[in-house]
């Protein structure tokens, strides 16, 4: 348990340490909450790629069932092993609201018929729509993975942030605010304590000063 010196100075210290928890859990409330609009805004880009991914992703698997009914999974196969590599994509980071997030930069996967690396009187229109439409189903595929990974990144630190506003509020500052609370009546009975012992002394001395006073008219009246 925390050591609590009773003095003035613990509790000047004490008040400092409350005004600085509440300075930081103000921060900290206005990052949570800009951070909210930050992810909502991103979340709505990622429900419309992810409906558009779904859409693609339907036209894609019908165009290749088709594909392979009429041409067979033989020339498919062939095509597939002609396509030259997928261009570079290129992972860098930014910064949202002070949170770090990768940010994919990349040209876009869909290529010219010419560009597919095989021959284009070897294989038929319906191949030629198979590529197209998986090539565009990759690109939205690499779009959907960078807004998630920033809502993924973005969540985190919500909850993170989150936590330590609720351990502000409900741990740390009440805790504070108690020590300061048990400093100030200790320093209360302290003062109380004082100012009895002094009422003691100066009654005290108030009494002897009486006697002094008293005992020469004795002795005068002896006489």
């Amino acid at each position: 348990m925390e050591e609590i010196h009773t003095t003035r100075m613990e509790l000047l210290q004490k008040r400092k340490q409350i005004e600085l928890a509440d300075q930081g859990c103000e921060l900290l409330k206005k990052k949570r909450d800009a951070l909210l609009l930050e992810f909502m805004s991103i979340m709505d880009i990622a429900l419309q790629t992810s409906e558009e991914l779904q859409k693609v992703a339907r036209q894609a698997s019908y165009s290749l069932a088709v594909a392979r009914a009429v041409d067979g999974t033989v020339a498919l196969r062939s095509a597939a092993l002609a396509t030259t590599p997928a261009p570079f994509i290129e992972i860098s980071g930014t910064y949202i609201m002070g949170v770090p997030v990768p940010e994919i930069r990349k040209t876009s996967i869909r290529r010219p018929v010419t560009g597919r690396g095989y021959s284009i009187l070897g294989v038929s229109s319906r191949i030629d729509e198979v590529a197209e439409r998986f090539e565009r189903e990759i690109d939205i595929i690499v779009e959907v993975a960078s807004v998630e990974t920033k809502l993924k990144r973005l969540g985190l630190e919500i909850q993170k942030t989150r936590r330590r506003v609720n351990a502000l509020d409900y741990i740390v500052i009440p805790r504070l605010k108690e020590q300061v609370k048990f400093i100030q009546m200790a320093l209360d009975e302290r003062a109380r304590e004082d100012l009895f012992r002094l009422k003691k002394v100066k009654k005290a001395l108030e009494s002897r000063k009486k006697e002094r006073t008293v005992k020469p008219s004795e002795e005068i009246v002896a006489i």
